[in-house]
C-alpha cells in the first residue's frame, strides 16, 4: 500500500498562484481594446458600471485613493468621453459621475473580448479532464475569496 504524497506547501501555492493569476489578468487585458485604459481607470469605470453614479469623494473611499488622485482619473475618463457628470438630485452642492453610453459600451465590449479570448484558450489547450480539473479549480477559488 502506498502512501499519499505529502501535500504541497500553501506558501508555494500561493506564491505560483499569483505569478499565474497575474498573467492571465494582464492577458485577457491585453485582448481588449480597453487596454488603452489605465488600470485605475478601468477599475473606476467598472464600479460605476457595477454600482451606479457615485461622486469623485466616494469613489476615492471605495478605490483607496487620494481624491486628487481620483479627480485626475475621473477627468480622464471624461476627457475620452466614457463617464459624465451631473449634479446631484439629492445634493445640489454635489456632482455625481456616472458612466456614458460609449463608456458602458467599453466594459461590455471589453468582456466580450476577454472572454471570447479565455474561452478560445481554454478549448485549444486543455482535453476534458483538464478542463474538469480547471472547473475545480474555479469553485476552490470562489471559496477562497468568499472568506
Amino acid at each position: 500500500m502506498t502512501k499519499d504524497p505529502a501535500p504541497p506547501d500553501a506558501g508555494k501555492v500561493a506564491a505560483e498562484l499569483t505569478v499565474a493569476l497575474g498573467r492571465v489578468v494582464r492577458r485577457m487585458r491585453s485582448a481588449s481594446p480597453e487596454s488603452l485604459l489605465t488600470p485605475s481607470q478601468r477599475s473606476v469605470l467598472s464600479r460605476l458600471v457595477r454600482g451606479g453614479p457615485a461622486t469623485t469623494a466616494e469613489l476615492a473611499r471605495l478605490e483607496l485613493v487620494r481624491p486628487q488622485s481620483m479627480r485626475l482619473t475621473v477627468g480622464a475618463l471624461e476627457e475620452r468621453g466614457l463617464v459624465e457628470r451631473a449634479p446631484d438630485p439629492s445634493d445640489g452642492r454635489q456632482v455625481v459621475v456616472s458612466v456614458s453610453a460609449q463608456g458602458r459600451r467599453a466594459v461590455d465590449d471589453a468582456r466580450i473580448d476577454t472572454q471570447s479570448w479565455l474561452t478560445g484558450a481554454i478549448e485549444g489547450e486543455l482535453d476534458a479532464g483538464e478542463l474538469r480539473t480547471l472547473s475545480d479549480a474555479v469553485a476552490l477559488l470562489e471559496r477562497i475569496v468568499q472568506r
